[in-house]
């Protein structure tokens, strides 16, 4: 008995590996992407987290608004504010060297080589003994003119000091491409020490350690607590330490100084943000794309089941329980799920790195972290894998109750009713009868045809929204690199899971009616008009999709540009709500041409002896 059930597992296997493949697609495509996404979002706070404890960033930057800076009192009772906390100190101020186009210099007078706060990368020349000056410029390794070696004379600007450029080095706290706005307005910049401003600074990209032998007033006070591990990429824990720490810095200076932490840096939190809106993002896509995964997984299953009644009614003569019957439906669901699931894994891996190697057009991203991302993944995966099984199982429950004499007789077809077209007499007369048999039968079985209109709407819906986040990026300069990224991934991905829809439902489609088919080949039909006769079904399902796609498109839209904090419905391109619907046409006419051969190599004989 076990050796003849296995048998049959085999040869269900066999039967129905077109639709084996297509649910393992289905899965792979949605919990890919899904994971991809929310992967990309794990990766940039995990390496984040990796870089701020790498390079001991600074917390806070308290700066004075005094001429003679900060004495060492006021150095030890911040260090007394924060016991334990690395605390270094230095002095800076910013020079305007061009108001048109807001560029300007920042010197800065640090002890290098007893540096520990916001570690600097050398990115060119060689770090010399003692102290240094470090500068800040907008130029590529060049400042007005000057380059490593050169000397700059800082006597006509009020600082009686020549200094000389031995190197280039990089801030860990300055690496948005776009610069870095956060400490420095020019339009507020004056000789001595700077005010902080956060808007119009276009460029703050390299920073250069210059050497002198003058040491200015302290200026700045650089503080990193101890806790390196509450940052965790602004978390609560994080934002509660700022929030007390910059209360206990105001009672002590009071409007003496200025506090700027990681929440006023332009660099960390842009890159925090973009972060949050690919994670909303992905939220939101979950569940378009779960939504009609579940429900083609849905209708997959429990076609099966109906083909395979016949099958049913065997092994319940055989004495098989109903439980023993049901498990080998519940193992074709679960090996699907699980290789589309594990292949899935892998290509979310894909577009996670993808979308960080994007990110770099952003931002000087650091090196991706080696942590393994897997919340969104394990999320996706498991309730494609809990909607899946329970379809089985309830579809199975229901034949499995049957007797074994009715599953064997074959299901009575559903009675035609009159369509609501034959009412209008001047349009329904004016068919010719292929297009009313065609309109019949789209209307004859409701629940494939809800089924069918749901999935392509909801696909077009999905398309809509990577295109409509790509319109923001290109048409109306809102967003950047990494969004056009995340973007172009959601279009594909959209694509790619309409196309496995419209294959699925239409591959079933064709599977059900192979009589149907058979006899229209006995009548004489030719291939064409045969093909023809399941294709008008498919292009009227899927326009009464698109149709309804549109609506849908606007409320996605819509959600998504609310989560994401951008964006506007009616600031959408027009011609892009033409290019989304020519999309899924596309790929609605790829699957009818892949899928003739199949229409066009069905077996009269065999069909038509077939109990289905």
């Amino acid at each position: 008995m076990i050796k003849t059930y296995f048998k049959t597992l085999w040869r269900m296997f066999k039967k129905h590996l077109t639709r084996l493949l297509s649910l393992i697609f289905m899965v792979l495509i949605s919990v890919g992407f899904i994971s991809g996404i929310g992967t990309a979002t794990d990766k940039i706070n995990y390496s984040m987290n990796d870089y701020y404890k790498a390079n001991n960033v600074s917390d806070f930057i308290i700066k004075s608004k005094s001429q003679y800076g900060f004495s060492e009192d006021e150095i030890n009772s911040v260090k007394e504010i924060f016991p334990g906390a690395d605390v270094d100190t230095g002095m800076s101020f910013d020079l305007q060297t061009d108001v048109e186009a807001k560029r300007s210099v920042r010197y800065y007078f640090l002890d290098f080589d007893n540096w520990n706060v916001n570690k600097p990368e050398i990115i060119e020349g060689e770090k010399t003994s003692g102290i240094f000056e470090v500068y800040a410029e907008c130029a590529d390794n060049v400042v007005k003119g000057y380059n490593v070696g050169d000397e700059i004379d800082l006597s006509d600007l009020g600082v009686p000091v020549k200094v000389k450029v031995s190197g280039i080095i990089k801030s860990p706290l300055t690496f948005a491409n776009d610069g870095e706005p956060s400490y420095n307005n020019p339009e507020d910049t004056e000789i001595g020490f700077t005010t902080t401003g956060t808007e119009n600074l276009d460029c703050l990209e390299n920073i250069l350690f210059i050497s002198k032998d003058l040491m200015p007033a302290v200026g700045d006070i650089y503080v990193a607590v101890n806790d390196r591990t509450v940052f965790n990429s602004y978390s609560s824990a994080y934002k509660t330490l700022i929030e007390n720490g910059k209360r206990q810095i105001e009672d002590k200076f009071g409007e003496s100084a200025e506090i700027i932490t990681l929440y006023e840096n332009y660099s960390f939190k842009s890159l925090d943000t973009y972060s949050e809106n690919i994670a909303a993002l992905g939220y939101v896509l979950m569940v378009a794309f779960l939504m009609v995964t579940a429900l083609v997984t849905l209708s997959t299953m429990t076609r099966l089941l109906e083909e395979e009644r016949s099958q049913i009614a065997c092994l319940k003569t055989l004495g098989y329980s109903p439980s023993g019957i049901i498990s080998k439906y519940l193992l074709f669901a679960l090996i699907a799920t699980g290789v589309g699931g594990t292949g899935a894994y892998f290509v979310g891996l894909g577009i996670a790195r993808l979308l960080y190697y994007v990110f770099n057009y952003s931002f000087s991203m650091p090196p991706i972290s080696s942590h393994v991302a897997m919340v969104f993944y394990l999320i996706t995966f498991t309730l494609i894998v809990l909607a899946t099984l329970a379809a089985t199982a309830v579809s199975g429950i229901k034949l499995t109750g049957e007797k074994p004499a009715n599953l064997l007789r074959p299901k009575p077809p559903k009675a035609g009713k009159k369509v609501i077209l034959e009412k209008i007499p001047f349009v329904w007369n004016k068919l010719s009868f292929k297009y009313k048999s065609t309109v019949r039968n789209v209307l004859r079985y409701k629940s494939r045809f809800i089924m069918t209109v749901f999935a392509v709407a909801v696909s077009t819906a999905l398309v809509m929204a990577g295109l409509a986040l790509l319109d923001l990026c290109l048409f109306h300069d809102f967003g950047s690199a990494a969004i056009i990224g995340v973007s172009l991934v959601v279009v594909i991905f959209a694509g790619l899971l309409t196309a496995v829809v419209i294959y699925t439902l239409t591959n079933i489609n064709i599977s059900e009616r192979n009589r149907e088919i058979a006899t229209l080949m006995v009548l004489g039909y030719h291939d064409g008009e045969v093909a023809g006769y399941i294709y008008r079904e498919i292009y009227i399902n899927s326009a009464v999709g698109i149709i309804f796609g549109y609506p849908l498109s606007a409320l996605l839209i819509w959600v998504v540009f609310k989560v994401m904090g951008m964006g506007l419905l009616s600031g959408v391109s027009w011609f892009m709500w033409l290019i989304a619907p020519v999309i899924v046409v596309m790929f609605t006419l790829l699957i009818t041409l892949i899928l003739r051969r199949k229409i066009v190599k069905i077996k009269m004989n065999d069909s038509l002896k077939a109990i289905e």
